[in-house]
């Protein structure tokens, strides 16, 4: 199977920034209580349907799978950059880690009770979009929860719009658009945070969590 362009260039994009990345992320959570809130609350309800395996999927260098783990998970971490995994097992051996894609998990059907795409789903493209999502429905189980976060926008006629990522091209999701489409996989939205922007953000884009449960 050939290897989509995206997914080349950004795992290069990633391999070639991952150890700035893991320095300058490592604390980032500390300062945005509403996202720990939001992965507090993923956690409980993984736990209130009996537990089961959770995936970090795009876990980058691994700190928020280790916090899921601290929070009672079973958690493990894949992410499309060697290097990232690379970081993540050196930072956090007690956990697995293993390189991946979201387009075709190497996970069994059903095999979930949880998963998390934190700011992963950015780099994939709108056409992808589908497919993405038809992977986070296969891997988890009956009543397992989905936890997404992405830089979002507010305009309901779109469901992306790109914008100018560091690292790798990325784009903003309209929520209700991204809901829909979970509703039609197979989810049924439980949660929905929008923040907005700090004054001293350096981009004035609003951030959306959506948390979904496998019909």
């Amino acid at each position: 199977m050939i290897e989509p362009d995206f997914l080349r260039t950004t795992r290069t994009a990633y391999d070639a920034v991952a150890g700035l990345y893991a320095e300058l992320f490592a604390n980032a959570l500390e300062d945005h209580p509403l996202d720990r809130a939001m992965l507090i609350a993923f956690a409980d309800l993984v736990r209130a349907n009996g537990g089961g395996p959770v995936a970090d999927l795009g876990c980058g260098p691994g700190h928020v799978t280790a916090l899921l783990h601290s929070f009672g998970l079973d958690a493990s971490g894949v992410d499309l950059s060697s290097e990232m995994i690379a970081i993540a097992r050196a930072a956090h051996p007690e956990l697995r880690f293993e390189v991946g894609s979201m387009t075709a998990l190497d996970l069994t059907d059903g095999s979930l009770g949880g998963a998390l795409a934190r700011y992963s789903i950015i780099h994939t493209p709108p056409e992808q979009l589908p497919q993405v999502c038809a992977e986070f429905h296969r891997v988890l189980a009956p009543g397992g929860h989905l936890l997404l976060a992405f830089q979002a926008h507010d305009d309901p006629s779109e469901l992306a719009k790109s914008f100018d990522h560091k690292v790798a091209l990325a784009y903003r999701w309209s929520p209700d658009r991204v809901a829909a489409l979970l509703n039609e996989t197979g989810f049924t939205e439980t949660a929905r945070l929008r923040q907005v922007a700090p004054p001293d953000a350096e981009r004035d884009f609003p951030q959306a969590h959506l948390l979904v449960t496998k019909v």
